[in-house]
């Protein structure tokens, strides 16, 4: 946990860099929340050009859904949401104003890694 899902444009800046994206989103995850960098998770699925929508229309940047434990602060899911942005552009060059991020919370007893149901959150 956390598990972070990138739907991206083959061919564009952020599917060039996958590894440095899961890297620095690694990176941001467990300074801001203080979780074991084994634990991030990151996955990338690439679409043809012309597949991602905003009001109907064509975007050319790419989006991310992030699933985190329940039970961060609003400060620390604002400070891990603007994180992951910057890291975003640093990576790629994108702007931040090109692309979407969400963020999406689930109880710990609702994940398992390692055969291991994760505690809530700040309980570990």
């Amino acid at each position: 946990m956390p598990y972070y899902q990138f739907t991206v444009p083959a061919d564009s800046p952020s599917a060039r860099r996958k590894a440095e994206i899961a890297a620095a989103f690694t990176k941001v995850h467990t300074e801001v929340t203080g979780a074991p960098a084994r634990y991030v998770n990151c996955s990338f699925v690439e679409v043809p050009a012309g597949s991602i929508f905003v009001a109907g229309r064509p975007v050319e940047q790419g989006r991310m859904v992030g699933i985190i434990r329940a039970g961060r602060t609003a400060e620390v899911k604002r400070e891990l949401i603007t994180g992951l942005a910057n890291a975003w552009s640093e990576v790629t060059g994108e702007p931040v104003e090109g692309f979407a991020l969400f963020l999406q919370e689930v109880p710990g007893h609702q994940v398992m890694e390692e055969g291991v149901i994760l505690p809530e959150a700040g309980e570990d």
